[in-house]
């Protein structure tokens, strides 16, 4: 059974973590067909973005709430990639840690 919680704990962060690449992906794709003109671009990066909020949904529903976030730094990194779910997350876990 641990090894099953480990497992899932290592899908949950390898999910984030590709969920947060792709949505930064997706942003900087659409702001290039933004500033080009280019609806190709900018269609790529918010089908990008739409994907990468699906993953990160699905993730976030298997985290371990036991599990401690990465606080300051996942705060300060949502606030740079402009992902809310990972500002809020980050600002949660941060004011776990100074309990």
């Amino acid at each position: 059974m641990a090894s099953d919680n480990a497992n899932n704990q290592a899908d949950t962060a390898s999910g984030l973590l590709s969920g947060h690449a792709k949505y930064v992906k997706g942003a900087t794709e659409a702001t290039i067909g933004s500033v080009t003109g280019s609806q190709a671009w900018a269609s790529s990066g918010e089908h990008d973005k739409a994907d990468a909020r699906a993953e990160l949904r699905a993730a976030a529903e298997n985290r371990d709430p036991a599990q401690k976030g990465y606080g300051k730094v996942e705060e300060v990194a949502g606030r740079v990639t402009g992902c809310e779910g990972m500002r809020r997350e980050g600002e949660a876990s941060s004011q776990d840690q100074q309990h």
